[in-house]
């Protein structure tokens, strides 16, 4: 699970972890979302997090940093074209995007949400809240996406095998090293560029978990609260 800020690369591991063999859920809105993915990459975990470590006590936790500079006005593009459907009453977005969103950056009590001092006082926060609730911990990291070898970083952590060693030395690829393991240098793919933000939704592939999988207790979310 990923508790990062939107506009920090979600799209772009969830689509790494998808061809690493994983079942990803680029979002999950229900209890069986879930239970079916291996990895959840965005909304609700930048915000329910603490709440999900309890529930999955055998999760691992990756913070996906960006640069406040880089990421301030892509989050500004973000709720330009997001906001109307996050509104309390007349969204059309799902209730548990929308209560993820207000908990992270007060959608619905500030008047400018747009404002560069908020917003950075709500990427600060998040950033400190995070830390501290994972300081120390081995099932936490804290990854940059832009940085080169950040997936090789993250499939270390994740424990994932290897990718074929044959196919490794065809690749004509820069390595890195680990302790008693050398990973080959990979980057993760650049999606969601300038204005598309809908990756995600074109990208095809079977592993892809809905964020509204229905099980045995049909799209129930989980009934913590969040504080």
């Amino acid at each position: 699970m990923t508790p990062p800020k939107p506009c920090t690369g979600t799209t772009s591991v969830s689509v790494a972890l998808l061809e690493h063999g994983l079942t990803v859920a680029h979002q999950a809105f229900t209890k069986q979302a879930f239970m079916l993915a291996d990895a959840v990459s965005d909304a609700p975990c930048f915000s329910d997090y603490r709440q999900l470590d309890v529930l999955f006590p055998n999760a691992k936790f990756v913070y996906l940093d960006r640069p406040l500079d880089k990421w301030l006005p892509s989050m500004q593009m973000l709720l330009g074209r997001m906001l109307v459907h996050l509104d309390k009453d007349s969204g059309r977005f799902h209730p548990v995007m929308k209560r993820s969103f207000n908990h992270c950056f007060d959608i619905w009590r500030v008047k400018d949400v747009f404002d560069e001092t908020h917003l950075t006082a709500c990427y600060q926060r998040h950033q400190q809240q995070v830390f501290s609730y994972f300081a120390d911990r081995d099932d936490f990291m804290a990854i940059d996406i832009s940085v080169a070898g950040s997936l090789s970083t993250l499939l270390q952590f994740i424990e994932l095998p290897l990718p074929d060693a044959a196919a490794l030395s065809q690749a004509s690829l820069p390595r890195i090293s680990f302790p008693q393991l050398s990973f080959p240098q990979l980057n993760f793919p650049q999606l969601n560029i300038g204005r598309n933000v809908a990756s995600w939704d074109e990208y095809k592939h079977p592993n892809k978990i809905s964020a509204n999988a229905s099980g045995p207790d049909k799209r129930k979310f989980f009934d913590y609260r969040l504080d």
